[in-house]
């Protein structure tokens, strides 16, 4: 065997190592001298990330929501730090490089990134969408332990597509698996329109793209805003233009996944704009001029479609009813969203990569350093997130006669039955196998006409995810006297 068969028989079997196809293989090194290229970019010290499986990834954290190689972050949340002038404040983080020490310091395994830009001042320079730009980011990720996972990028606004869309959009691929991307995409939604035709010619369009796409080596995914879960306007009489006024109730994203081939486009949940959509879009026209309610559950949609759903926005709210939104953004775990519940019952877990993200993390001159906090603070509790059994419980106080008894119940608002503890100051009560949707209940007597008040603990114990999970819960009740 020559020398050159040699090194190319071993550059094959590091590329099926590392778990690389042949595209993103060269992408990554050059010719025969793979191996010495993978040295010195340090490909080798990130071979941990390329070469884990499902079960891999999970050792050592086997109950955690999200396993330590799934945490990631989108770079939009410190596009602050990114943007930075290094020569203003040598003291602070500026740039990529300085950027991916950061997160890897907190922990983070995977980042989104957000474009390609940085401030020209820093190492590198302020424009890195090219090949060589890939490759200098690529070795910085791999020296801080980081992997991309996707991009917020380049989708042509051409249609049919021009040439000169198609070449750019190439490049970005290129640029992908260069760095080690295993998904491309966009912040934006496929179209803005509420008319049923738009969403049919946005579907034709990112099956062109996502075939190219494929054809790389990537899958292609969109985003989404609040208002692509809203309403998608297709029956009814029609306006002036000639479009529908209507709804027969389903949602624009929901038609879109149904229209489009599942090995071809593929979404990203944004499930802090997902819950928005949830408070804003609850009533639609019907074809017969009916006003119809749909509450949205954005936890069902993935369900449905597991598989479509590759990343996640972890973006986190504080539920606030009197604002348009409804929710005010903050760092991951100091909301109102329940995340618990979401990646307990929604995707597979170790499948789905969740992306750390807020759009009001930059705390400007007064804070420079809050982007990066609320990083750290949001990486800890996605660390703390735990496989939980999902129930709604409520206690109470009541009469019967001038006796005191205290009622619990517990409704079971997972997807696979659950054996509820119900436990009281005056008695427990288990419930085998409590249905889906279904509740345990019981009312226990105090044997007194007077009570002050308590608490109420609740076990639910189920399998999910193929394990053994319990979960505990506290509800109070008031104070009674029934003499």
């Amino acid at each position: 065997m020559s020398a050159f068969d040699e090194e190319n028989e071993t550059g094959q079997m590091l590329r099926r190592r590392l778990g690389l196809n042949r595209r993103q293989f060269l992408a990554a090194t050059t010719g025969v001298t793979a191996v010495t290229a993978l040295s010195a970019t340090g490909l080798f010290s990130s071979a941990a990330h390329a070469s884990l499986g499902e079960g891999d990834e999970m050792k050592g954290d086997q109950y955690a929501l999200i396993p330590a190689a799934k945490r990631g972050i989108i770079l939009y949340t410190v596009r602050d730090v990114i943007s930075r002038n290094p020569l203003a404040d040598p003291s602070l983080p500026a740039g990529f490089r300085r950027t991916f020490e950061e997160l890897g310091k907190i922990g983070y395994s995977q980042v989104e990134f957000a474009g390609y830009s940085q401030h020209a001042n820093a190492e590198g320079g302020a424009n890195l969408e090219s090949v060589a730009g890939a490759r200098l980011l690529r070795g910085w990720l791999d020296d801080n332990g980081l992997r991309a996972q996707g991009n917020h990028g380049f989708i042509p606004g051409s249609w049919p597509l021009s040439q000169a869309d198609i070449d750019r959009f190439k490049l970005h691929l290129e640029i992908a698996n260069i760095l080690g991307m295993e998904h491309v995409g966009t912040g934006n939604d496929p179209t803005g329109s509420a008319y049923k035709a738009d969403w049919d010619v946005a579907a034709d369009k990112w099956h062109q793209l996502g075939a190219l796409a494929k054809d790389a080596g990537l899958k292609l995914y969109t985003h989404n805003h609040d208002v692509a879960y809203s309403f998608l306007l297709d029956s009814g009489p029609l306006d002036a233009q000639g479009r529908p006024t209507r709804s027969s109730g389903i949602r624009r994203l929901e038609y879109f996944l149904q229209i489009t081939d599942p090995q071809l486009v593929h979404l990203e949940m944004d499930i802090f704009w997902a819950y928005v959509a949830q408070h804003r879009y609850k009533t639609f026209t019907a074809p017969d001029g009916s006003t119809q309610t749909g509450i949205f559950n954005p936890l069902r949609v993935v369900q449905g479609a597991d598989a479509r759903f590759p990343l996640f926005h972890a973006k986190d709210g504080k539920y606030d009813p009197a604002t348009s939104q409804g929710y005010d953004m903050t760092a991951f775990g100091l909301g109102d969203i329940d995340y618990d519940g979401f990646f307990s019952e929604g995707p597979k877990r170790g499948r789905y990569n969740p992306m750390f993200e807020n759009d009001n993390a930059p705390g400007g001159t007064a804070n420079p350093g809050q982007s990066l906090e609320h990083a750290r603070i949001s990486y800890a509790n996605m660390s703390a997130l735990r496989n939980k059994v999902p129930l709604t419980v409520t206690a109470s106080s009541r009469c019967v006669g001038t006796s005191v008894y205290v009622a619990v119940t517990a409704v079971n608002d997972g997807d696979v039955p659950v054996t509820v503890t119900l436990s009281t100051p005056y008695g427990s009560k288990t419930v085998a196998d409590v249905a889906p949707g279904k509740q345990a209940y019981q009312s226990f007597s105090a044997r007194a006409g007077q009570i002050g008040a308590g608490k109420v603990t609740v076990t639910g114990t189920a399998t999910i995810g193929g394990k053994q999970v319990t979960t505990s819960y506290d509800a109070t009740y008031t104070a009674i006297s029934c003499g």
